[in-house]
């Protein structure tokens, strides 16, 4: 374990290596990731105000709970002066982000509407306010008219970066498409998004090996930012039927968290989020991935009478909630973690502003 440590550049087999240490080797792991995060990035989580403001989708994903292909969820979609509010909440309250999460659209309405929504959260908080992008596959057009109205961060996880396991994940159709998702994150990159992407960790078909090549996609893309956790299965989906067939809750977490380490000693600067998943499995989940690495929170400003319907998986933390609720429990769980809060801070990624 030491020597792996001690390596400036780890390859495929390092990193596997990695994902397979227990206890002692495990808790070294923890330790040097936690000092190269405090070295790079230092002590400090940066908020993103999350918005789910619809749970409408046109994508028919097999793990995913809000997929166009459920008919047991309760659609919804919050108006324009709902998603203002819950950012004039963010601003009030000094988290120095928001984040648009939806369902996948793609339609004229759609794209004039969050772009129109961006414009008017700019102006409402005097251009302080960063912007954070959740809204999955879109043209190179779209994506543009949404950075040149003010969104300058984009999210678009690619889920498995191995293509035998997307297409095992996915519908086989032109609407599911492997490379179209790494076109989109391409092209994200040439606009000048900094560029955040994920993957799901204990995937029924998903090796250690799978995970390995997952991280080397990350370095070899150069992304800015990482939000990856736990898969938690959801059971109004197809990957459900392998639930007994998959690494028990803990083994996904513990393997989850390992992964976060990993990529902080392989990419220091970049930001990487502590995953609302991981609380789903363990209370604190999202406190220790913030001390082996994680410096992102993503805390949910939704409006309460919309989170049980925004369920991309079971057990979801935090659904019976307002974000109000979240303001003081936050605070202390950070200081809980010995690190402090970015308030009134985009946080942006320095592996980004390195670059650029």
């Amino acid at each position: 374990m030491d020597k792996l440590l001690s390596k400036s550049y780890l390859d495929k087999q390092d990193i596997v290596s990695l994902l397979s240490a227990e206890e002692d080797d495990m808790r070294l792991l923890f330790s040097h990731s936690a000092k190269v995060k405090e070295l790079h990035v230092g002590n400090k989580v940066y908020f993103r105000g999350l918005i789910e403001f619809s749970n409408h989708c046109s994508k028919n994903c097999f793990y995913c709970g809000i997929r166009s292909g459920n008919q047991q969820v309760e659609r919804y979609s919050m108006t324009d002066d709902e998603i203002l509010d819950a950012a004039r909440f963010a601003y009030k309250n000094g988290y120095g982000s928001v984040v648009l999460q939806s369902g996948e659209n793609t339609g004229a309405s759609f794209v004039n509407r969050i772009a129109k929504v961006i414009k008017e959260i700019k102006k409402q908080s005097d251009h302080k306010l960063g912007v954070t992008l959740s809204l999955g596959e879109q043209s190179k057009e779209v994506f543009q008219k949404w950075f040149d109205a003010g969104a300058h961060r984009y999210l678009l996880r690619i889920e498995a970066s191995g293509k035998g396991l997307y297409q095992k994940i996915h519908p086989s159709d032109k609407n599911h498409d492997f490379e179209t998702r790494r076109a989109c994150l391409k092209n994200l990159k040439s606009i000048g998004y900094q560029v955040g992407s994920g993957v799901m960790i204990g995937l029924p078909y998903q090796t250690l090996e799978d995970l390995a090549g997952d991280l080397l996609f990350f370095r070899e893309f150069d992304i800015d930012m990482v939000g990856m956790g736990p898969y938690v299965e959801h059971p109004d989906t197809p990957l459900f039927q392998y639930r007994n067939q998959i690494p028990s809750k803990h083994c996904r977490y513990t393997l989850a968290l390992k992964m976060i380490a990993i990529l902080r000693i392989m990419m220091p600067d970049i930001n990487i989020a502590a995953a609302t998943a991981l609380q789903a499995i363990d209370l604190l989940g999202r406190e220790k991935a913030i001390k082996i690495g994680a410096n992102i929170l993503m805390p949910n400003i939704t409006p309460g009478k919309y989170r049980n319907k925004y369920l991309l998986y079971d057990n979801k933390p935090c659904i019976d909630e307002n974000p109000d609720d979240c303001i003081q429990c936050l605070d202390s769980r950070i200081k809980m973690t010995g690190n402090s809060i970015g308030y009134d801070e985009w946080g942006d990624s320095k592996h980004f502003l390195k670059k650029h």
